[in-house]
């Protein structure tokens, strides 16, 4: 049995799945559902159906938040869609998106599960997997991208709003971001991490290049970058950071260990900069160095290590 897709205008090659579900009008009332998505599951089905044949027909019917409703209700499956490319207006399926070139739609990509394509991703509005992204080409979103698992791209990744990740991100060229980005893992990027909003993130953050947020940026583990480090409110790290290049924060500076600029280390006015914040005193000449073109005038804690550059300066 060959598994419909939950798309409009699809040019698609569909392969083998597994895995279904039958929803009654009982199962589906136990869940609350809004009375006009009730009175369509009703008409349109007689109180009952395949899950996914059902998704495909409210993505059909353009009823895009009743189709991701039932989805947060009912779950994933274990189905795996093969497909050699996608080209719609949406696409919504229950279980894992596996795409050999690439996936194209005008509104929302969405799986219960995993979604891996061996070209790009672009979506209108949002792309969604319960588990992890993986493309070989861009990930790019008119709106938001989230993910339960990892969100890997070997080009760039760009979202419009935000950007949500339950694992690690990993692109090998810019990654950007209109609003807010949360990483539960580690984000390593190629080249520029932009974001317009705030960064927080649960490992460590090491860009190839710049480091740029509108607001705060918080890492549970360290921070490096490749070039300059510029933070519209606080930079704080529970490790250390390091940049290539100036790091300007309008917020406080605070390290667990230390701070290190190949220019100059600044924080915002009336605030300061704190390194060793997780190291013992004695240990701030080798744990809790702060180094840069010239001292930082706030500096409140680390300790000031004179590099070369400093001296003949």
């Amino acid at each position: 049995m060959v598994l419909s897709v939950a798309v409009c205008n699809l040019n698609v090659v569909p392969a083998s799945h597994t895995s279904e579900m039958l929803l009654t009008k009982n199962f589906v009332k136990a869940k609350n559902p809004c009375a006009a998505g009730y009175r369509w599951f009703i008409r349109d089905h007689q109180g009952q159906g395949d899950y996914q044949e059902i998704l495909d027909a409210l993505v059909l019917a353009g009823r895009l938040d009743d189709a991701c409703w039932l989805l947060d209700q009912f779950g994933p499956t274990d189905a795996v869609l093969e497909l050699d490319s996608v080209d719609a207006e949406a696409i919504v399926f229950a279980g894992t998106l596996v795409v050999r070139m690439g996936i194209n739609v005008d509104t929302l990509v969405r799986a219960g599960a995993g979604i891996r394509t061996g070209g790009g991703i672009r979506a209108g509005t949002a792309i969604i997997a319960g588990d992890g992204i993986s493309a070989d080409g861009n990930l790019a979103s008119g709106g938001s991208i989230r993910a339960g698992g990892d969100i890997m791209a070997g080009w760039g990744i760009d979202a419009e709003t935000t950007l949500d990740c339950g694992g690690n991100l990993r692109a090998k060229w810019d990654v950007c971001t209109g609003q807010g980005m949360s990483v539960q893992g580690n984000i390593q990027v190629g080249q520029s991490l932009i974001a317009g909003a705030g960064i927080v993130c649960g490992q460590g953050i090491k860009t190839g290049e710049r480091l740029q947020a509108g607001e705060s940026v918080q890492a549970e583990r360290g921070i490096q970058a490749g070039a300059s480090i510029q933070v519209g409110n606080h930079l704080e790290a529970g490790w250390g950071i390091q940049a290539g290049d100036d790091i300007v924060a309008d917020g406080g500076i605070r390290a667990g260990e230390g701070v290190v600029s190949a220019g100059c280390i600044e924080p915002g006015s009336g605030h300061g900069v704190y390194a060793g914040l997780r190291v013992r005193l004695d240990a701030w000449d080798v744990s809790a160095r702060v180094m840069a073109r010239e001292r930082p005038a706030q500096l409140v804690s680390g300790y000031w290590c004179e590099t070369e550059e400093t001296l003949a300066a």
